[in-house]
Formats: C-alpha cells, sequence, structure tokens
C-alpha cells in the first residue's frame, strides 16, 4: 500500500479504477458489467454513431451479401430444437374472401424454437451454473412467459464494422475437419493473411466451408449437427480481450465441438456472453464473402424484438 500511496493523485485514481471490479483474490468480477448494474445490452454500447458512420465508409461496390442461411423442418438444430410451418387462408375456404373485391390472403403459423438455423444468442441465452450477464440469476429473471432481464427486445440492432476471417483459407483446406480450434494465435495468423486489423467494436466472423455438408455435392446433415470445427478458447480470450461488438460463424455452434478440454461444454460461449456481453452469431453463410474476399464489410442486423426473447432467427446482411 505504501507504493500506492507514494503515487500521484492522478495514478491512484487510474488505478482505482481499473481494479473497481477485482474481487478480494484480485480476480475479475466477471458479474459485475463495465457499462453499470443496469446494463441489458453489453457489447452493444460499443455501437457508436462515429462507429456507425466509419463502417458505412467501407461499401465500395455496393454487393448485398445475405449472411442468414435458409432453414426448415429438416435444418440440424441443437436437441430438441425444431420447428414447423402451417400455412392456412383463415376464413376463406367456404368463401370468396373479404369484401366485392375477392381479397384473399395466406397466413403462416410458426411453431418452433427461435434458436435454430441462423441466429443471435442473446446475453440472456449463456451462464455459469445459472449466473448470467451482469450477475442475473436464473431463478430471478428467466420466466417461462419470457427474460425480465437481457431480453433481445433491449438491442437496437446492430450495426457496425464487419470482418470475415476466411479459417478454410488459413488452414490451406477446402473445409475444415470437426474439433479444430481456432486459437488466439490462429486469428491473429489469419487476420495478417488477410491483411485486416481486428478493432474494438467490430462484429467478427468466421468461415471453415462447414455449410457444404447442407448443400455441398456430398451432403452429410448428420455429420454437419454432431460436431464441428470452431472458435476455442484462446481465441474466444482475444476477441473478448480486443473488445469485439459480435462473434458469429458458419456452424450451428459457433465455437468447436468436441471441446478441446475433455468435461467442458461451450466455454466459449461463457467467456463471450456472461464474462464479457458479447453477441454470438450462429449458422451464417459466409461463403460468398469469403469468394469475393470480402474481409471488411459493412454488418447490419435488426432482429425481431420480441419481449424477453432469449435467442432470434435472423438475416444479418453484410453490404460490401
Amino acid at each position: 500500500m505504501s507504493v500506492i500511496h507514494n503515487r500521484s493523485l492522478i495514478a491512484g485514481l487510474v488505478l482505482a479504477a481499473s481494479t473497481l471490479f477485482a474481487q478480494a483474490d484480485g480476480t475479475h468480477d466477471w458479474t459485475k458489467s463495465r457499462w453499470g448494474p443496469d446494463d441489458q445490452i453489453g457489447s452493444a454500447n460499443l455501437m457508436t454513431p462515429e462507429r456507425v458512420k466509419a463502417a458505412s465508409g467501407l461499401v465500395t461496390t455496393g454487393k448485398v451479401y445475405s449472411l442468414g442461411m435458409i432453414v426448415d423442418s429438416d435444418t440440424p438444430a441443437f436437441p430438441p430444437r425444431s420447428l414447423s410451418v402451417t400455412v392456412l387462408q383463415p376464413n376463406q375456404i367456404t368463401n370468396s374472401g373479404l369484401g366485392n373485391n375477392a381479397f384473399t390472403y395466406n397466413d403462416d403459423i410458426f411453431m418452433g424454437w427461435l434458436g435454430i438455423g441462423p441466429q443471435i444468442d442473446g446475453l440472456g441465452h449463456a451462464g455459469i451454473d445459472h449466473v448470467y450477464y451482469n450477475g442475473h440469476k436464473a431463478g430471478d429473471f428467466a420466466k417461462a412467459a419470457g427474460l425480465t432481464e437481457l431480453g433481445l427486445h433491449n438491442l437496437p440492432g446492430l450495426v457496425g464494422r464487419g470482418v470475415l476471417l476466411d479459417m478454410a483459407k488459413f488452414y490451406g483446406v477446402e473445409m475444415i475437419e470437426e474439433g479444430k480450434a481456432y486459437t488466439a494465435d490462429d486469428i491473429k495468423a489469419a487476420a495478417a493473411q488477410q491483411g485486416v486489423e481486428l478493432r474494438e467494436g467490430d462484429i467478427v466472423l468466421f468461415n471453415s466451408n462447414w455449410m457444404n455438408l447442407l448443400d455441398g455435392p456430398a451432403p452429410d446433415p448428420k455429420r454437419f449437427g454432431a460436431a464441428e470445427p470452431g472458435l476455442g478458447v484462446s481465441g474466444a480470450e482475444y476477441l473478448a480481450e480486443l473488445g469485439v461488438m459480435a462473434v458469429g460463424a458458419d456452424t450451428w455452434g459457433m465455437e468447436v465441438v468436441p471441446a478441446e478440454k475433455e468435461g467442458e461444454a461451450f466455454r466459449a460461449h461463457q467467456i463471450l456472453q456472461p464474462e464479457n456481453g458479447i453477441y454470438i452469431l450462429e449458422n451464417m453463410d459466409t461463403r460468398e464473402l469469403a469468394k469475393d474476399e470480402a474481409y471488411e464489410f459493412l454488418f447490419v442486423l435488426g432482429q425481431a424484438r420480441l419481449k424477453g426473447a432469449v435467442q432470434m432467427i435472423i438475416n444479418p446482411i453484410a453490404i460490401r
């Protein structure tokens, strides 16, 4: 303590700020958000007008890429998730429709899980022993009728600088094998190979060509859903340290499966979400971006704002 007392007042204030959320053993208290006890949106706080304006400057050709894969009842999903759609013509079967002009219409009923196919994981999704982002305990906020905290309706959307890391190209393979983890060193090297710099507030997407197992020349949906390549623990820690806004991949779970360490389950999810408030994007179809070597782009996501939702089916847009 004597060393600290001998420092200047300014240095002392800096030290106090840097240790504001430190526990007695000196480790970071992940249950306290850097944006305060009332924060609901985590890394989306990094979506400043200045960053959005700068990201819009990445648009040079105007080409639009749809990142949301097409999903149906046969799409492999994390058990027990499923969906079905029923199309009907309500109250029109025995008549010519509405009004003298015979207005008829089709409607559809969706029955299923919102965390299926191309999706965003909200901050109420991944936890550590029933504790979630900003210290929220499941018993207090995870109600059957919807989340009372951390619901995706709080998120205004995600707009910013998107960066694609083509890991298949980096590893020199057509498609990366399941169980391959993207380490911090891999991520740094892939970014250097592509000539891109990862920055605070970025939306980082990984391409492995794993989706070729769904619509490629030799489809194998069972293999697609059983395991995957993806983000490893050191890679997640590195991206969290950088302060990215979201991390996505062309796989159903974003991170490597099986896990690097036997007995662990979705550790990268825990590092990104409860510990750092970073959004996760899954089943993003990044193949066309990779084909065009579109490594930087304007990323735009406006999810349905269903009150209390944990996850949401999405179709983000990349504009180059």
